[in-house]
């Protein structure tokens, strides 16, 4: 049943679920992690959630209930940010994303090494993208209110400098950087990282995007319209803001359907 996300396990379901603190190296430093592992003796197929800039929403009610439906949740920091050791950059995420990703399925013995998905909001997004892109072993990826630093990069100015205060506003959680720091580095990765020069990276494999239509953040028209035209993907559109805050449900109910069909 699709809503069984939404009720506790069988009591008798063994063994029971559990929700171990994991460590896994990425570039010579320890990123924190937690791993949520659901009732039942597995094999459970793995999805990797990806946060935003800088963390704020860290989507550990999606990943909750990704595990009462059966699938394994890690939620991870990255580099540089919330006390972990090391620099926060943009390049720092998508290798670090990458890097969890990889790992992700030798955490645990009760883990699927051939289903493993990955799902990321906003520079989650991004990097679950980038990450999928570049790993053939993803079987699934769903990018969430997905913010494209390269198309960012290619925008008028208003747009630019809007994005450069954003940054300059979030480094609190983060070490090792400055939005100064953040902005150039858009900037001079540029085109490159445009999301939907991914689409032939990503082609043959499932894909799901998710707009938040009173996105303020990553508003759809830059960041999630040309994307939808270029990858051959599920998109969907709800009415809500940047981080979903009053259509967690709906997003939960559309993330683990998609994983349903496509894992």
């Amino acid at each position: 049943m699709d809503d069984r996300w939404q009720h506790d396990p069988d009591p008798n379901d063994h063994p029971r679920a559990r929700t171990p603190e994991v460590r896994f190296d990425s570039s010579g430093v320890p990123l924190l992690g937690v791993l949520h592992v659901p009732a039942g003796p597995g094999p459970h197929p793995v999805v990797v959630v990806l946060h935003g800039f800088p963390g704020n929403e860290r989507n550990f009610d999606l990943a909750q209930a990704l595990r009462r439906a059966g699938y394994a949740a890690l939620v991870f920091h990255y580099r540089g940010s919330w006390g972990v050791g090391g620099d926060y950059s943009w390049s720092n995420v998508l290798a670090d994303a990458a890097r969890a990703v990889a790992l992700a399925p030798g955490l645990d013995p009760a883990l699927d090494p051939a289903r493993v998905a990955v799902v990321g909001h906003s520079i989650g997004g991004f990097a679950a993208l980038h990450t999928a892109a570049g790993d053939a072993s993803v079987r699934a990826v769903a990018a969430l209110a997905a913010y494209d630093l390269g198309a960012v990069s290619q925008a008028p100015q208003g747009v630019l400098d809007e994005a450069r205060t954003m940054f300059a506003g979030d480094p609190l959680p983060l070490r090792g950087t400055s939005g100064d720091a953040l902005y150039e580095e858009m900037c001079t990765h540029g085109a490159a990282w445009q999301l939907k020069n991914l689409a032939p990276r990503l082609a043959g494999r499932p894909v799901l995007l998710v707009a938040a239509a009173h996105d303020t953040v990553a508003w759809p028209e830059l960041h999630y319209d040309p994307l939808v035209a270029a990858v051959d993907a599920e998109a969907v559109t709800l009415p809500a803001d940047h981080v979903f805050s009053d259509h967690r449900v709906a997003l939960t109910r559309a993330v683990i359907q998609f994983l349903d069909r496509t894992l």
